[in-house]
């Protein structure tokens, strides 16, 4: 089981901070099967992420007052027993309350899980494992919890969680730590000889938080929120993609993301360049998702290729530097995680009121361009009034939303000879809302880039040098 503890420990850092988008593509399908309204389902999304937040730092000093194993234990146990209890939900208020305590098994996890991967592999390569599998997590959520939804359920989200995190629990409690061995100049874990000595309390002073990396990883995390959750919305509720379909798209992050390694080793570029070169990807990925000729999947794949491998330079890095040799460090893992999601609370904030208004905004000039097209069609007058009527019913009905015009088009009867006028109608008029819903994102993903260019703003601040 030792052998196995890293591992999945590390597929628990990631589920937990997976959790954070994986229900994106999930949330119409909740609305529709709990019978919600747009507001409250939000919240299964922003009360993760901000119970999360607020949970973190808490989380990590309770644990420094016990054993890191049994607390990890017991906050994934947690998380196991929550996401059970989020894929039985019946109503959309048991599944906010499931979803917060979800969050609060996943505080526990996500920073014991940092002190036991250190024990476990020594402390650069435990945190870099850390850092790493929260990005794999934080990039794949979208595209993971999209794929289930559409080939199964959305619940089945929460129910492949729950083996992963119960496997985990022995594991968190088989850790060992290492004693480290002098290899050169370096010191590398060693073989297994039972717990390290613990110093004293008095002989660790506490560190303050690197406010600079977490300040950044906040931002970030608010510009990812355009990406992660902002373009799965266009595509399934603006372009009318499927929830599949929307899930392989959005893949290009996540691959981008593990690219981003690679390349970064091959190119070796320093610290600090390799993160300003990061927030400005994403800044550009962002500003090209804001202006997309049509509505062809294909305009969204450079975009979202800069925004992941951006993610893939600037997350782990900061991460690293934020925890690395910091004391005690789950409380500094603690500030990271919270750092990270109240990006993400804030990035939602502020982004969906935007492109809720500009939706709303778009939504006269899209029925004065329906409704040129109906009477410019090359149709009989009293087919024209039954298409108009029932266009009129289904985009009163949808106030807010992007209508989905296919009902309305099937119930208006024509002569055989008008049928293949009226399905080009339908497709003009499918354009033109596609259209509408792209610019009603437009201001979203602009602040997205915008946030990003903060980001690079704060890493590109010169340092204040210390006097002695």
């Amino acid at each position: 089981m030792h052998r196995a503890a890293g591992p999945l420990l590390a597929v628990t850092v990631a589920l937990v901070l997976a959790d954070s988008a994986v229900v994106t593509l999930a949330l119409p399908d909740i609305l529709r099967e709990l019978d919600t309204s747009v507001g409250q389902v939000a919240w299964v999304l922003i009360s993760f992420n901000l119970v999360l937040a607020l949970g973190a730092v808490p989380a990590a000093r309770l644990l420094a007052r016990g054993r890191a194993a049994g607390g990890s234990a017991v906050g994934i146990a947690l998380f196991a027993g929550a996401s059970a209890w989020c894929a039985v939900a019946g109503s959309i208020d048991v599944l906010i309350a499931a979803r917060c305590l979800q969050a609060v098994g996943g505080a526990l996890a996500v920073v014991g899980c940092l002190e036991l991967l250190v024990r476990s592999y020594g402390e650069r390569r435990g945190v870099a494992l850390w850092a790493t599998a929260g990005v794999v997590g934080t990039a794949t959520g979208p595209f993971a919890g999209g794929l289930m939804t559409e080939l199964i359920s959305w619940q089945s989200i929460f129910v492949v969680q729950v083996p992963f995190a119960l496997l985990a629990v022995p594991a968190a409690l088989a850790v060992r730590a290492v004693v480290p061995v002098v290899v050169g100049a370096e010191q590398e874990p060693g073989p297994e000889s039972g717990p390290a000595p613990r110093p004293a309390p008095e002989e660790v002073a506490p560190d303050r938080p690197d406010v600079r990396p977490n300040i950044t990883l906040a931002l970030l995390s608010a510009a990812l929120t355009a990406a992660l959750f902002l373009l799965v919305l266009l595509l399934v509720e603006g372009w009318s993609r499927s929830p599949g379909i929307a899930a392989l798209t959005v893949s290009v992050v996540p691959i981008a993301a593990i690219a981003a390694g690679p390349l970064a080793r091959l190119l070796q570029p320093g610290e600090q360049v390799e993160v300003a070169v990061g927030c400005f990807l994403i800044a550009g990925g962002l500003v090209g998702l804001a202006i997309p000729p049509s509505s062809d999947l294909a305009w969204t794949i450079a975009p979202q290729a800069l925004v992941g491998l951006g993610l893939g330079l600037t997350v782990d890095r900061l991460t690293a530097r934020a925890v690395q040799l910091r004391r005690p460090r789950a409380e500094h893992a603690g500030w990271t995680i919270g750092a990270r999601h109240v990006g993400v609370v804030v990035g939602l904030a502020v982004l969906t009121p935007v492109f809720t208004a500009d939706l709303q905004d778009a939504q006269v000039p899209a029925q004065e361009a329906i409704t040129a097209l109906v009477l410019d069609a090359p149709l009989q007058p009293e087919d024209k009034v039954a298409v108009a009527q029932a266009l009129g019913g289904a985009l009163a009905g949808e106030q807010g939303q992007v209508p989905d015009l296919g009902p309305a088009f099937a119930r208006v009867v024509v002569e055989p000879a008008e049928r293949p006028v009226l399905d080009r109608l339908e497709r003009d008029l499918d354009d033109q809302l596609e259209r509408a819903a792209t610019r009603a994102f437009r201001d979203s993903f602009l602040a997205g880039a915008g946030f990003a260019l903060l980001a690079l703003l704060v890493v590109l601040v010169p340092r204040r040098r210390r006097t002695t």
